[in-house]
């Protein structure tokens, strides 16, 4: 994947004792994404305000949405959605990059 025309935060957010780190971008139409990188093997639990599409770019993982018991594995050139208000926990043995993407 390949953004033009963006605006991107240079200071990144960090989650999990840095074990998880994102860089906001601003598309030029206003929307936003996080672009991230899972750079620790674990498992982490994100909560969701809004709802998103997670774009695996690199790596794979396993993902349990809130309320559900199944994993579902995702490899790059897949996605998963989320709904608003919700979370979900994301699991990795290496390595996972990804593009999170706000959904009106």
């Amino acid at each position: 994947m390949q953004f033009s025309n963006v605006t991107v935060t240079a200071k990144g957010n960090l989650y999990f004792d840095g074990n998880v780190v994102s860089h906001s971008v601003t598309m030029e139409d206003g929307s936003k994404k996080t672009l991230g990188i899972v750079a620790k093997p674990g498992s982490y639990h994100f909560a969701t305000q809004a709802a998103e599409r997670m774009d695996i770019s690199d790596g794979a993982c396993k993902v349990t949405l809130d309320g559900s018991e199944v994993a579902k594995q995702v490899s790059a050139g897949s996605h998963f959605d989320v709904p608003a208000n919700s979370g979900f926990t994301i699991e990795v043995d290496s390595v996972c990059q990804y593009v999170c993407s706000y959904l009106a």
